[in-house]
C-alpha cells in the first residue's frame, strides 16, 4: 500500500556550478544547517563566499553588542575555515532589527556584484519552520531581500551608483537561489560524507551557545536529527533540504 502521508521524495539539486555566494543574516545561520553541504562543495573544488548581514550583536544577553560583535565574527571565520570557506563578509547591519526594503536589497546586491556567484545560497525565510515553530524576522527579510537583490543585481539601472566608477559591473549570472532548511525544500544534497565536518562547524560558535544557555545542546544531535530526516527522502543517510528558486524566465 502507498503511505499517502509520507512527504515526497527530494531530488538532488544541481552541482555543475563553480561559485556560489551564502548571504545570511547572523553568524550561526549557516551552521545550523547547510554548512556540511558547503563543506561538500568546497571539496570538490568549488568557491564559496560567506556573507553575513549582521554580526549578530544582539545574540548573547549577558555581552554587550561591540564585545559581542567580535567574538561571533571570530566564530564565525573559523566556522567557515573548517568547512573550506577563507572569504567572509560582514554587512555590519543591526541585529535582529533588519527590515525588509530597498536598503537592504542595496546592500545585499553590492555582494552579488561583487562576488559574481552561479548559485546563492539563503536561509528559510517561510514564517516557520514548519507546524508552529515560528521563524525570526531577520531570517524571513534576509531570504527575501536576496531574492531580489539577486535580480537587481542584473539590472544597470538599479542601484546604479554602484556602477559608478567601474568598481563593480551588473551580474545576472546566477542561475538558482536557495533556500536552506525551508519548510517548502523540494531539492536536496547528500552530506553523509561531510556531516561530521559540519558539526565541528557548528561547534566553533561556542561562545554563541553557551550564551544561550544550551547546557545540555549537542552540536551533533541536532544536526543529525534533521540531516537523517532529509537524508531519508533523498535515499541517502544525511542530507540538507532546499527550497530552489530558478532565475530564468519559464523555468
Amino acid at each position: 500500500m502507498t503511505d499517502h502521508t509520507a512527504p515526497p521524495p527530494f531530488t538532488r539539486v544541481t552541482e555543475d556550478w563553480e561559485r556560489a555566494l551564502c548571504v545570511v543574516a547572523h553568524p550561526d545561520d549557516m551552521e545550523f544547517g547547510a554548512a556540511a553541504a558547503v563543506a561538500r562543495w568546497t571539496g570538490q573544488g568549488k568557491h564559496v563566499v560567506y556573507c553575513m548581514v549582521t554580526s549578530g550583536e544582539a545574540g548573547i544577553d549577558g555581552m554587550e553588542p561591540e564585545q559581542c560583535r567580535e567574538v561571533r565574527e571570530a566564530e564565525q571565520i573559523e566556522s567557515a575555515r573548517i568547512v573550506g570557506v577563507d572569504a567572509v563578509d560582514f554587512l555590519r547591519l543591526p541585529d535582529g532589527v533588519l527590515e525588509y526594503g530597498v536598503g537592504l536589497r542595496r546592500a545585499i546586491t553590492a555582494v552579488v556584484r561583487r562576488h559574481r556567484p552561479e548559485i546563492v545560497i539563503t536561509n528559510n525565510f517561510r514564517d516557520t519552520w514548519g507546524g508552529r515553530n515560528l521563524n525570526q524576522a531577520d531570517h524571513i527579510a534576509t531570504g527575501k531581500a536576496t531574492l531580489d537583490a539577486v535580480r537587481d543585481a542584473g539590472n544597470r539601472w538599479v542601484f546604479h551608483e554602484q556602477l559608478d566608477g567601474g568598481s563593480l559591473e551588473p551580474w545576472g549570472g546566477v542561475t538558482q537561489v536557495w533556500a536552506a532548511s525551508s519548510p517548502e525544500s523540494d531539492q536536496a544534497v547528500e552530506i553523509t560524507d561531510t556531516f561530521d565536518v559540519g558539526v565541528e562547524s557548528l561547534k566553533a560558535h561556542s561562545a554563541y551557545i553557551e550564551g544561550l544557555g544550551w547546557e545540555h545542546f549537542d552540536p551533533a544531535e541536532f544536526l543529525e536529527g534533521v540531516s537523517r530526516a532529509t537524508g531519508t527522502r533523498l535515499g541517502v543517510p544525511h542530507a540538507v533540504g532546499f527550497e530552489v528558486f530558478p532565475m530564468g524566465w519559464g523555468e
